[in-house]
């Protein structure tokens, strides 16, 4: 059973709700270079476990890395805002490398 069409109606639903819910909610309790800084490490972090995790399988220990990097960069955010932040910067990343869809 081919469930590529699920997993990506799934990542387009999360990067609607990042825009629709998450965004505006982060903006309004942080600072425009605070929200800058968070972006930046999100994406760093989620670079850094794609290369670290090359198998495919492997989402658990690729969030877990994620999770405690911004940890170790004290950036306190609640766990829902991180997934979707997580799932956000590697639809992004898909779609520079030409992979989206």
């Amino acid at each position: 059973m081919n469930i590529t069409p699920v997993v990506n109606a799934v990542i387009a639903l999360a990067a609607a709700v990042v825009t629709a819910f998450v965004v505006p909610w982060i903006k309004s309790k942080t600072t425009a270079a605070q929200r800058e800084e968070i972006d930046a490490w999100v994406r760093i972090a989620v670079t850094a476990a794609e290369q670290i995790y090359r198998e495919t399988g492997k989402g658990k220990e690729k969030k877990a890395y994620v999770l405690k990097f911004l940890e170790e960069k004290n950036l306190k955010i609640d766990e829902e805002s991180v997934d979707l932040m997580i799932e956000s910067a590697v639809k992004n990343m898909n779609k520079s490398f030409g992979r989206e869809g």
